[in-house]
């Protein structure tokens, strides 16, 4: 089992040759990045137009992708998919010997991993990273980037990957970035899923959705308190509470759905969790926390 562990700050680093590899929104704010650090920025994408304003800052921009991997030590991938990916690195696969591909292009685990396989076979060095920013973002105490893969490549190039955002590296195997990307966006649409629902109810007594939203904001930075104390039971499997525990939660959600039902609303984004919390009370576990639902999941 890996854990996220915060890489501590570092000086500036020194000029370096750098290549990205896909102009997008995220790919842009990730090249003007590095020209602001001071890098040899060389950039590709194939609408060419993309690259003006970064051509203007001091980027040079690269005829083809051999030449763009060419003139990097370090590659930053940044594209739609992994197949994308691997359709722009198979014909220039010899070029990459010797350097380091970092890919921040957004996917899932196992072809992660595939990726990486294949990039090392070339002779390059292969990081997996999730960007955790708004492209407005990049560069800003909020962003976070994870990264996995080849630690020795990501601790040469962690100085230069600082101010994209704060970088946490997760493990070596290449597909652990794309499994805490999976888990924290989850996370993220579990979030939005309540939101919804919180605003279909109200809605359906005449609440407008600013007013509610702004009641729910300032209830769930209080909820959001709860979830370490969670996560140390899941972890330890002792669910043991005085507490919140199944009962009252089953309880407390069924009454929700029962009113909900009769405000004309679904329940389709609640009824789940409901479903788990019958499970642990089927199988007797009533008493403890309602964290023991993750049980049911696994």
């Amino acid at each position: 089992m890996s854990s996220a562990t915060p890489a501590t700050p570092a000086a500036a680093p020194a000029p370096t040759t750098v290549t990205v590899i896909g102009l997008g929104n995220l790919g842009q704010a990730l090249a003007r990045a590095f020209l602001d650090q001071g890098h040899k920025v060389t950039v590709w994408n194939r609408s060419q137009r993309k690259a003006d304003e970064l051509v203007a800052l001091g980027a040079a921009l690269a005829p083809t992708p051999t030449a763009a991997v060419e003139a990097g030590e370090l590659v930053v991938v940044c594209v739609l998919d992994y197949t994308t990916v691997r359709d722009l690195l198979t014909p220039v696969g010899d070029a990459l010997a010797g350097r380091v591909v970092v890919n921040l292009t957004s996917g899932t685990p196992d072809p992660a991993r595939e990726l990486g396989t294949w990039v090392t076979g070339r002779g390059a060095a292969y990081v997996d990273g999730a960007v955790y920013a708004i492209p407005q973002t990049i560069g800003t105490p909020e962003a976070f980037v994870l990264y996995s893969g080849d630690a020795d490549a990501f601790a040469a190039y962690r100085a230069l990957l600082e101010p994209l955002g704060s970088p946490v590296f997760v493990g070596a195997d290449a597909g652990l970035a794309p499994v805490h990307d999976v888990a924290l966006l989850s996370g993220m649409y579990g979030m939005f899923a309540g939101f919804f629902q919180t605003v279909a109810v109200g809605r359906s007594a005449g609440i407008e959705a600013a007013p509610v939203t702004e009641l729910l904001v300032r209830w769930l930075k209080e909820a959001l308190g709860a979830l370490p104390a969670f996560a140390a039971e899941i972890d330890a499997r002792d669910y043991r509470t005085q507490t919140s525990n199944i009962d009252i939660n089953a309880v407390g959600l069924a009454n929700i759905l029962t009113a909900t039902r009769d405000q004309g609303v679904g329940v389709d984004l609640l009824q789940p969790l409901h479903e788990l919390f019958q499970r642990q009370l089927a199988e007797g576990h009533g008493s403890e926390s309602m964290a023991r639902a993750i049980e049911s999941l696994r």
